[in-house]
């Protein structure tokens, strides 16, 4: 017990915390704080369990310890029970860094993604996590934030933890791959997914962005659209211009001009989004149907109509690229393309399990996997016309 220094009353006294290391006291008699240095031991911070404080629980040797915990046939079973009660009774965990430097492996794969918050992203990683988890790995997770300098220390920080593998979708900054290349890299596995680099000779997993694209823009066509625009990503992006391709490709098949005023390239950014479908509306003769390749954009581009009294879809129809669960619940729904991200997850973590297994016989190849699309009221224009093909 202490005594307040102005009063000298002891029970009103508690403890209000400390300043600079000294106990600081309030006494609720006087309304007065003060301090005292502080008595109490700071608690030591517990040592991690070893091999050797089992040994010596179990009075047996450290090697006996090593190899019972390791599985040895050559252990007696009694003496394999009581080493294992032991080492659960004193909390013991393996020191995973020093088994990494014996055994050169981790069992650690390390991914990098753009952005953890994206539905597709997160989906992703969950289809790699549960592929990684059945073969034995754990999965760090590193988020570029669609920052090249973030993505390149990302890698970095991975490989200097001996990760046995790296799982990558690169940010839009992402201009120069030197970071991924095997000298960087030091020799492990590098898988890419969606964005992925053709300058590096690796395994890669990538959306089918052509079709898909010919797709969704087939379908505004055959509903009776006559001016399809497109909301495109950054022009440096490849699946930009892939999607771009494939919409170019059915305004072509269906005998329709191809407008450059109709083509916008943005950075994804919502106010991009928004002021291009201005620059449309102001057109002597605006779209009747906007393709975003990015579905966040397309949501954007709902709000935007709404706000401005556009109706969807009869004056204007939306379609997007990337489902999620908001697809289907925004209204109008949106029409969109699944893209299967933790189908895209699971192939991208077996190829890398491919990778390991097979070594310096491993062939890197490219797995395509393919979109459906998900007709929503945003594009139904009620018309359902067929356009006859000239010949």
């Amino acid at each position: 017990m202490i005594s307040c220094v102005k009063c000298q009353l002891t029970e009103p006294v508690l403890k209000a915390g400390f300043v600079r290391g000294r106990q600081r006291y309030f006494c609720k008699a006087c309304s007065y704080h003060f301090t005292a240095e502080r008595t109490e031991p700071t608690p030591k911070r517990r040592a991690q369990t070893t091999i050797g404080d089992i040994a010596k629980a179990v009075g047996v040797a450290p090697s006996t310890v090593s190899r019972a915990l390791n599985g040895h046939v050559d252990i007696s079973p009694v003496t394999r029970q009581a080493i294992v009660d032991a080492a659960r009774q004193l909390d013991y965990h393996p020191n995973l860094l020093a088994q990494s430097l014996k055994n050169r492996e981790t069992h650690t794969i390390g991914v990098i993604i753009p952005d953890i918050e994206r539905p597709f992203f997160a989906t992703v990683v969950s289809g790699i996590q549960s592929v990684a988890t059945e073969a034995g790995y754990r999965v760090m997770i590193c988020q570029s934030k669609e920052s090249y300098q973030t993505e390149v220390s990302n890698v970095q920080a991975l490989v200097a933890s001996q990760v046995d593998g790296l799982l990558i979708c690169h940010s839009r900054e992402t201009k120069n791959f030197d970071h991924v290349k095997p000298p960087a890299c030091r020799g492990i596995p590098v898988i890419h997914f969606d964005r992925v680099s053709n300058e590096v000779d690796s395994a890669k997993v990538i959306l089918d962005d052509w079709n898909g694209a010919f797709t969704v823009t087939e379908h505004l066509i055959q509903q009776g659209a006559r001016r399809v625009a497109i909301l495109a990503g950054p022009a440096e992006l490849l699946i930009s211009r892939n999607r771009l391709a494939g919409y170019q490709h059915a305004l072509k098949r269906y005998q329709l001009p191809l407008r450059p005023e109709y083509e916008a390239h943005i950075e994804f950014q919502t106010e991009e989004a928004v002021a291009t479908l201005d620059t449309w509306l102001a057109l002597p003769e605006p779209p009747d149907a906007i393709f975003a390749v990015n579905y966040t954009n397309a949501f954007d581009l709902l709000v935007a109509l709404k706000k401005r009294g556009v109706r969807v879809p009869q004056d204007v129809a939306v379609a997007g690229f990337g489902d999620e669960f908001m697809a289907a619940m925004i209204e109008p729904g949106l029409t969109t393309v699944d893209l299967h991200p933790y189908r895209i997850g699971q192939q991208t973590a077996r190829l890398f399990l491919e990778q390991v297994q097979q070594q310096e016989n491993f062939q890197p190849r490219t797995f395509v996997i393919s979109g459906d699309l998900i007709i929503r009221q945003s594009s139904l224009k009620g018309k359902g016309e067929t356009f006859a093909l000239g010949i």
